[in-house]
């Protein structure tokens, strides 16, 4: 088998969509030798900084000396970029081998994937067909972790937590990053109904930590962790202050980080008995973290300046417009900018918006936040199936905004054309966005075959 193929391999188990249910998980890491029992873990969820959060821990962590494991999802541009060991990607080679074994493996305790059909009313339940791509990689992830003998793994669920295939393990901290609306139609069309799904993660005697505020979702946290015995520590928006005294310059800029960077701090230490780490270690790790993708600020030998920011639901790109208008990030725009282009951008917004959303996420919303800061507005379809059309957004931002420019464009190298000669441009939206901006533009090496479509999924209750 190829890198190639190994990627077809994963391109193929798509069809199955993703699946809640824990089921196939503990039957294929059974088949794998059960590597979770070899590991320690922390597992995060929740709805907005998932990544950041994990990337903090990550960076923490390895600062402290240990090996530790990354696993996050989506990806920007390559698959690899799931799967990390001290911030390196597991190689093309380790891809290959796994896939190869868990393949094998899906053959000998699941009906091969080659007789099994697309899913369908008349096929029934296809839980005892064939693992999802998403329930495969989080065991090649173990398996490879476990090979790797890191110290820690930072684990960020997939979507939700309760029936997520990364629920299989028991970690030594449990973090839920906050509560918001998204994925309605498969975690409850409630707050409380979604925390009830991301406290999933929470188990018996296991301390867990959370920046979640929202008084229902928060309630039913609350609950949970009193019913599993288990230590809870609330993370507030004032806690985020006190860290001028543990980190002199936090390089992801925004309110929401340094609120993200406390959380991280509080996992830290309620994991502290288990796994010390010094104030030192901490202080370094936040200092040196990084997370691309995210409110990712980048000069051009062109002159031009763009930041790429994944805000890709309504608390997203709330966050992302109060980033905006922050001291801190409009002086770093200002800083990156000449004298000339400073006069045409104004002080708190971008010159040219960049907005791209998928279909199935609130995108009246998100436009209607984001094109306050624009004064010309290129709409891209994201290149998903799922994608919102161009033109509707379009109707969105200009009811929003009706005095900016507001063009409907085929594609991001369509909309990058038109923005060649702005000096500030701002793309955000979905992460798949932001992904292919990033092959786009040169900063992440693309691979020979575009992986960027392995995000897709189509949900299967």
């Amino acid at each position: 088998m190829t890198y190639p193929e190994a990627i077809q391999f994963l391109y193929g188990l798509r069809l199955f969509g993703l699946k809640f249910g824990l089921e196939n998980t503990f039957k294929l890491a059974a088949l794998a030798g059960n590597p979770q029992e070899k590991l320690r873990f922390i597992h995060v969820a929740g709805t907005n900084g998932k990544g950041s959060t994990c990337a903090m821990l990550e960076s923490i962590y390895r600062a402290a000396g240990l090996r530790v494991g990354l696993f996050t999802s989506p990806h920007l541009v390559s698959f690899r970029e799931r799967i990390q060991v001290n911030r390196r990607l597991i190689r093309e080679a380790d891809v290959v081998r796994l896939v190869e074994q868990l393949r094998e493996q899906c053959r000998t305790g699941f009906q091969p994937v080659s007789t099994v059909k697309s899913p369908g009313p008349e096929q029934g339940d296809r839980r005892d067909a064939c693992p999802t791509f998403f329930e495969v990689v989080t065991v090649m992830a173990l398996r490879y972790f476990a090979e790797q003998k890191c110290d820690l793994v930072i684990w960020e669920t997939g979507m939700g937590g309760r029936l997520d295939a990364t629920n299989i393990v028991t970690p030594l901290a449990s973090v839920i990053t906050n509560i918001q609306f998204d994925h309605q139609e498969w975690l409850g069309d409630t707050l409380a109904k979604i925390a009830y799904e991301k406290a999933g993660i929470i188990k018996p005697g296991v301390p867990v930590v959370t920046a979640t505020d929202a008084p229902e979702a928060l309630e039913v946290i609350v609950k949970t962790a009193r019913e599993k015995n288990a230590r809870l520590t609330k993370v507030g928006q004032a806690s985020s202050l006190s860290l001028a005294t543990r980190t002199a310059a936090l390089p992801l800029p925004g309110e929401h980080q340094r609120l993200n960077a406390a959380l991280a701090i509080a996992t830290v230490e309620v994991a502290r008995d288990k796994i010390p780490v010094s104030d030192d270690a901490i202080r370094i790790g936040l200092e040196t973290v990084e997370w691309p993708g995210r409110l990712q600020l980048v000069k051009m030998k062109s002159g031009q300046t763009f930041l790429l920011d994944g805000a890709h639901n309504p608390a997203g790109a709330a966050a992302l417009r109060d980033a905006l208008r922050s001291e801190s990030v409009r002086a770093a725009i200002s800083a990156g900018l000449t004298e000339a282009h400073r006069k045409h951008c104004r002080q708190d917004a971008s010159a040219t918006l960049i907005l791209g959303v998928l279909e199935d996420k609130d995108w009246p919303r998100v436009c209607e936040t984001l094109a306050l800061l624009a004064t010309r507005i290129l709409l891209a379809p994201v290149h998903s199936e799922r994608t919102a059309s161009p033109g509707a957004l379009r109707e969105a931002c200009l009811k929003s905004n009706p005095a900016a420019q507001t063009i409907a464009c085929g594609s991001l190298a369509d909309a990058l054309k038109l923005a060649t000669n702005d000096p500030f441009v701002l793309i955000t939206g979905s992460l798949y966005l932001v992904g292919e901006a990033m092959e786009l533009l040169g900063l992440s090496p693309a691979p020979s075959g575009s992986e960027r479509e392995l995000n897709e999924w189509t949900a299967k209750k």
